[in-house]
């Protein structure tokens, strides 16, 4: 798959910025998405280098206020508006847009390629996406917001996060930009049936198998013989949980195993099970069973039969 000027370091040129934490995943086989986060303390004062045009979009989340901000599009001014931290915008690539840098700006930008968004469409048996409903103005939307600073620890920290994971919340991403701004509606009757049982036992097979999180979401999907989009929501049906969160459930499970062994430290068991170090580990192990894994491992001694 060809790569795009609009994000990553490209993006962060045109906006200012020298250097840009970014992510791009494949989850979809057809199309890339990508979030870059773009900070500048120091703007330039002058227009920002114009979007390579593409049938694609940027939807961007701000993490800092941007008052009076000048955009134009083809060349038109668009209405001056403040946008404030945690709103969205979305802007046409098409439509080649140019914004005056000038005060300082702090965002996050997803790359979504119409592609992206036609492939999730086609996944759900919906009709494709025309264009994105939207007006040049700063959105309020509590779910692009959830996703988005979900996201943050991932750009700052790639170390510690999955590829799963992030397969996960980006194409998340992509299905609510194509539900709330797009119009996909989703299938009239939703699918009854979640994973045959050698779709769940391959999954967690696979899963259990790459406890690190590098496999792809789509790799799995494809095992299972379904779309990205069919996979995650038999997944949930069968499971309950999505798959990230079954892998981190099973990361804990087999931590529990190791700590029982005290000849390994607690960094052994972290690297052991797949998290990235101890304080990964502490903080997933805490929040799931309620308790540090050296305290776990403590009562453990002290009453062996009395911790689950």
């Amino acid at each position: 798959m060809e790569t795009s000027e609009n994000y990553g370091p490209g993006l962060g040129e045109r906006l200012g910025a020298a250097e840009v934490p970014a992510i791009a995943t494949r989850a979809l086989r057809t199309a890339v998405m990508a979030v870059t986060e773009v900070r500048s303390d120091r703007p330039s004062m002058e227009l920002s280098t114009p979007l390579k045009r593409e049938d694609a979009f940027l939807v961007s989340f701000l993490l800092r206020d941007f008052f009076q901000r000048k955009l134009w599009e083809d060349g038109r001014q668009t209405p001056v508006c403040d946008v404030r931290a945690g709103q969205v915008t979305i802007n046409d690539l098409n439509r080649a847009p140019v914004a005056l840098l000038d005060q300082p700006h702090h965002g996050m930008f997803f790359y979504i390629p119409r592609g992206a968004l036609n492939s999730i469409a086609d996944d759900a048996d919906a009709p494709r996406i025309g264009d994105l409903n939207h007006k040049p103005v700063g959105i309020d939307d509590p779910t692009f917001s959830s996703l988005a600073r979900a996201l943050l620890p991932a750009l700052r920290r790639p170390d510690q996060v999955s590829p799963l994971f992030l397969d996960h919340v980006v194409f998340a991403v992509g299905v609510h930009v194509a539900q709330i701004y797009g119009g996909m509606r989703p299938l009239a009757r939703p699918p009854r049936g979640g994973l045959a049982s050698w779709q769940v036992s391959r999954a967690k097979e696979i899963l259990s198998a790459n406890l690190e999180g590098n496999v792809p979401l789509m790799e799995v999907a494809r095992q299972c013989g379904l779309s990205v989009s069919h996979f995650s929501r038999a997944f949930r049906r069968t499971m309950g949980v999505a798959p990230h969160s079954w892998l981190m459930a099973r990361r804990v499970e087999v931590a529990k195993e190791k700590l029982r062994d005290r000849r390994l430290s607690l960094s052994d068991v972290a690297l052991a099970c797949g998290f990235a170090d101890q304080s990964h580990l502490t903080r997933v192990f805490s929040q799931l069973v309620g308790v540090s894994p050296g305290a776990w491992r403590r009562a453990l001694e002290r009453q062996p039969n009395a911790v689950g």
